[in-house]
């Protein structure tokens, strides 16, 4: 399967980079048609899945965050996902920008109060979303925490997401550190894993979550000002994987 994955990825039609509005995007090609990722800011990411035959992309947000952008002027949500309750994640305007008459709205159990519209998935449960399927897996501290003892994202509260497209699996971690959960997710193509203290990983434990899932494309997200030629130095050696940094700070 994961040779399957990668054939897909890298030779259908290629990788492009260019902007669009003063946003950066990738194209990537799934078995059954068009990805484009859309890289908004810090953990806003758009999704625009058009599957072969279809006039108009889906468009599938993660995390939007009006800090980021202007939402308003960015296409209507079909889908959109929350990782987690942190205010750079879950941004009740920006979601209410976004939404139509049809959005699916899909957040973390900890996600309160509930957006109009919206369900929660729990870590370990899963949506399916024109074909795409969604899985919401978990993401939380182990090693960094507030003053008071509490990890910054206690297990169970938020959800990393993995979105299977036809041949292509995309990982979107949210706030994690570098769980043992990580190594059960498999033929992951494209990965997101953040970087930033005191809140999710050093550039370290980002490159052993890298490992651990062995995506063919990284990118490092949500890093504020860590050092992202760091995490390309640690894992120059690691084969096959190409880490892409954008501006996602």
């Amino acid at each position: 399967m994961r040779k399957r994955i990668f054939l897909i990825l890298f030779l259908a039609a290629g990788l492009t980079m260019a902007a669009q509005g003063g946003l950066e995007f990738d194209d990537f090609k799934t078995g059954a048609g068009e990805l484009r990722i859309t890289f908004i800011g810090h953990a806003s990411l758009l999704f625009q899945y058009r599957p072969a035959g279809q006039a108009a992309p889906a468009n599938i947000y993660v995390d939007p965050d009006g800090r980021q952008a202007d939402f308003s002027s960015l296409p209507k949500a079909d889908l959109i996902l929350v990782s987690h309750q942190h205010g750079d994640h879950f941004d009740a305007k920006a979601i209410e920008t976004l939404r139509q008459a049809a959005t699916e709205i899909i957040v973390a159990p900890a996600c309160l109060p509930l957006p109009a519209a919206a369900r929660t998935l729990k870590n370990g449960e899963s949506a399916l979303f024109r074909g795409v399927a969604i899985e919401a897996v978990p993401a939380y501290n182990i090693v960094h925490k507030r003053p008071d003892g509490n990890p910054f994202h206690p297990k169970g509260e938020g959800n990393g997401y993995v979105l299977a497209f036809p041949g292509l699996r995309v990982y979107v971690a949210g706030d994690t550190e570098n769980i043992p959960e990580m190594a059960a997710l498999k033929d992951i193509a494209v990965a997101f894993l953040p970087m930033n203290l005191p809140y999710t990983m050093t550039p370290e434990m980002t490159a052993q979550a890298a490992r651990m899932i062995g995506p063919r494309v990284l990118y490092p997200y949500h890093f504020s000002a860590t050092d992202t030629r760091l995490l390309v130095s640690l894992l120059k050696d690691a084969p096959g994987m190409d880490v892409r940094i954008r501006k996602l700070n």
